[in-house]
Protein backbone atom coordinates (compact mmCIF):
# COMPACT_ATOMS: atom_id res chain seq x y z
CA UNK A 1 0.00 0.00 0.00
CA UNK A 2 1.33 3.50 -1.39
CA UNK A 3 2.16 6.14 1.72
CA UNK A 4 -0.79 8.11 -0.27
CA UNK A 5 -2.99 5.85 0.69
CA UNK A 6 -2.36 5.45 4.10
CA UNK A 7 -2.85 8.73 4.70
CA UNK A 8 -6.19 8.54 3.01
CA UNK A 9 -7.14 6.04 5.39
CA UNK A 10 -6.17 7.17 8.36
CA UNK A 11 -7.97 10.42 7.30
CA UNK A 12 -10.91 8.20 6.92
CA UNK A 13 -11.06 6.15 10.11
CA UNK A 14 -9.78 8.61 12.41
CA UNK A 15 -13.21 9.92 13.27
CA UNK A 16 -14.36 6.52 14.04
CA UNK A 17 -11.30 6.15 16.80
CA UNK A 18 -12.21 9.24 19.48
CA UNK A 19 -9.06 7.73 21.87
CA UNK A 20 -10.42 7.97 25.15
CA UNK A 21 -13.03 10.50 24.75
CA UNK A 22 -16.17 9.04 26.65
CA UNK A 23 -19.61 10.77 26.72
CA UNK A 24 -21.72 9.29 30.07
CA UNK A 25 -24.35 12.44 30.46
CA UNK A 26 -25.83 15.29 28.32
CA UNK A 27 -26.65 18.32 30.19
CA UNK A 28 -30.45 17.67 30.45
CA UNK A 29 -29.28 13.87 31.23
CA UNK A 30 -27.42 14.69 34.12
CA UNK A 31 -30.04 17.13 35.31
CA UNK A 32 -32.90 14.58 35.28
CA UNK A 33 -30.51 12.27 36.72
CA UNK A 34 -29.70 14.73 39.73
CA UNK A 35 -32.94 16.18 40.11
CA UNK A 36 -35.26 14.16 38.54
CA UNK A 37 -38.50 16.27 37.42
CA UNK A 38 -37.92 19.01 40.05
CA UNK A 39 -38.31 22.68 38.22
CA UNK A 40 -35.68 24.63 38.28
CA UNK A 41 -34.64 27.91 36.71
CA UNK A 42 -31.60 29.27 35.07
CA UNK A 43 -29.28 31.45 36.84
CA UNK A 44 -26.40 32.69 34.84
CA UNK A 45 -24.25 34.11 37.27
CA UNK A 46 -20.38 35.74 37.08
CA UNK A 47 -18.25 36.00 39.66
CA UNK A 48 -16.55 39.10 40.86
CA UNK A 49 -13.24 39.20 41.73
CA UNK A 50 -13.58 39.46 45.62
CA UNK A 51 -15.87 36.49 45.27
CA UNK A 52 -13.00 34.41 43.38
CA UNK A 53 -10.94 35.80 45.47
CA UNK A 54 -12.49 34.44 48.76
CA UNK A 55 -13.66 30.89 46.98
CA UNK A 56 -9.90 30.45 46.49
CA UNK A 57 -9.21 31.67 49.70
CA UNK A 58 -11.88 29.44 51.48
CA UNK A 59 -11.08 26.69 49.45
CA UNK A 60 -7.42 26.39 48.12
CA UNK A 61 -8.76 25.62 44.66
CA UNK A 62 -7.68 27.85 41.95
CA UNK A 63 -11.32 29.43 40.63
CA UNK A 64 -11.19 28.54 36.53
CA UNK A 65 -13.79 31.09 35.63
CA UNK A 66 -15.56 33.62 36.59
CA UNK A 67 -18.99 32.79 35.08
CA UNK A 68 -20.90 29.34 36.57
CA UNK A 69 -23.17 27.75 34.96
CA UNK A 70 -26.49 26.76 37.12
CA UNK A 71 -29.59 26.47 37.60
CA UNK A 72 -31.57 26.84 41.19
CA UNK A 73 -34.38 25.01 41.97
CA UNK A 74 -37.93 25.84 43.66
CA UNK A 75 -36.66 24.72 47.38
CA UNK A 76 -33.75 26.15 46.80
CA UNK A 77 -30.98 23.18 45.11
CA UNK A 78 -28.64 24.01 42.92
CA UNK A 79 -27.42 21.97 39.68
CA UNK A 80 -24.32 23.33 38.63
CA UNK A 81 -22.26 22.22 35.05
CA UNK A 82 -18.25 23.06 35.33
CA UNK A 83 -15.27 21.79 34.73
CA UNK A 84 -12.28 20.22 36.62
CA UNK A 85 -8.75 18.95 35.21
CA UNK A 86 -7.80 15.58 34.80
CA UNK A 87 -4.29 14.26 33.95
CA UNK A 88 -4.06 16.23 30.91
CA UNK A 89 -7.79 17.31 29.62
CA UNK A 90 -10.82 18.55 31.05
CA UNK A 91 -13.41 16.85 32.82
CA UNK A 92 -17.10 17.78 32.76
CA UNK A 93 -18.77 17.48 35.58
CA UNK A 94 -22.84 18.26 37.03
CA UNK A 95 -23.14 18.69 40.50
CA UNK A 96 -26.01 18.69 42.49
CA UNK A 97 -25.95 21.15 45.91
CA UNK A 98 -29.11 20.86 48.42
CA UNK A 99 -30.64 23.75 49.38
CA UNK A 100 -28.51 23.01 53.10
CA UNK A 101 -24.81 23.35 50.81
CA UNK A 102 -24.17 19.63 50.76
CA UNK A 103 -23.41 17.36 47.78
CA UNK A 104 -26.43 15.76 46.96
CA UNK A 105 -24.65 14.15 44.10
CA UNK A 106 -22.37 14.51 41.38
CA UNK A 107 -22.13 12.92 37.75
CA UNK A 108 -19.27 13.30 35.41
CA UNK A 109 -20.34 14.02 31.90
CA UNK A 110 -17.53 13.76 29.89
CA UNK A 111 -14.21 12.23 30.27
CA UNK A 112 -11.54 12.44 27.61
CA UNK A 113 -8.45 11.27 29.29
CA UNK A 114 -7.11 8.10 27.86
CA UNK A 115 -7.27 5.98 30.94
CA UNK A 116 -9.19 6.56 34.65
CA UNK A 117 -12.62 6.78 33.98
CA UNK A 118 -13.07 4.83 36.61
CA UNK A 119 -14.01 7.87 38.84
CA UNK A 120 -17.39 7.86 36.88
CA UNK A 121 -18.59 5.07 39.06
CA UNK A 122 -21.04 6.18 41.52
CA UNK A 123 -19.72 3.74 44.09
CA UNK A 124 -16.59 6.50 43.96
CA UNK A 125 -18.56 9.32 44.07
CA UNK A 126 -21.01 8.07 46.30
CA UNK A 127 -17.75 9.19 48.92
CA UNK A 128 -19.03 13.08 48.11
CA UNK A 129 -22.41 12.91 49.21
CA UNK A 130 -23.66 14.79 51.85
CA UNK A 131 -20.11 16.66 51.74
CA UNK A 132 -20.03 20.55 52.87
CA UNK A 133 -17.93 23.36 53.42
CA UNK A 134 -17.30 22.56 56.67
CA UNK A 135 -14.56 20.33 56.15
CA UNK A 136 -11.63 19.89 53.93
CA UNK A 137 -11.89 16.83 51.60
CA UNK A 138 -7.91 15.18 50.93
CA UNK A 139 -7.67 12.59 48.57
CA UNK A 140 -6.28 9.18 50.60
CA UNK A 141 -7.99 10.77 53.45
CA UNK A 142 -11.82 11.34 53.38
CA UNK A 143 -11.88 10.44 49.85
CA UNK A 144 -10.25 6.92 48.06
CA UNK A 145 -8.08 6.89 44.93
CA UNK A 146 -8.27 5.27 42.22
CA UNK A 147 -5.29 3.68 41.14
CA UNK A 148 -4.48 4.75 37.69
CA UNK A 149 -6.88 7.72 38.18
CA UNK A 150 -5.02 9.95 40.99
CA UNK A 151 -4.83 13.21 39.28
CA UNK A 152 -8.64 12.81 37.97
CA UNK A 153 -9.28 11.85 42.07
CA UNK A 154 -7.21 14.83 43.63
CA UNK A 155 -9.19 17.41 40.93
CA UNK A 156 -12.38 15.82 41.60
CA UNK A 157 -12.15 16.30 45.16
CA UNK A 158 -10.76 19.77 44.81
CA UNK A 159 -13.76 20.74 42.60
CA UNK A 160 -15.82 19.84 45.38
CA UNK A 161 -13.87 21.52 47.75
CA UNK A 162 -14.39 24.81 45.37
CA UNK A 163 -17.94 23.68 44.80
CA UNK A 164 -19.21 23.71 48.64
CA UNK A 165 -16.77 26.98 49.30
CA UNK A 166 -18.98 28.39 46.35
CA UNK A 167 -22.58 27.83 47.76
CA UNK A 168 -21.16 28.98 51.09
CA UNK A 169 -19.92 32.34 50.23
CA UNK A 170 -22.06 32.75 46.97
CA UNK A 171 -25.28 30.93 46.27
CA UNK A 172 -26.61 30.49 49.19
CA UNK A 173 -27.05 34.03 49.27
CA UNK A 174 -29.09 34.20 45.55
Amino acid sequence: MSFRRLILLGLILAPVFNVGAEVFYSVDGARHELWGSTPMQPVPIKLTDAQVEAIEEASDIRVLTNKINSWKTETGGWFIVDQVIGKHEMIDMAVAISYEGKIKDLKVLKYVESYGSEVKHPKWLAQFHGRDNSEYLKLDQQIDNISGATLSCRHITDGVNRWTHTWNLVLRHL
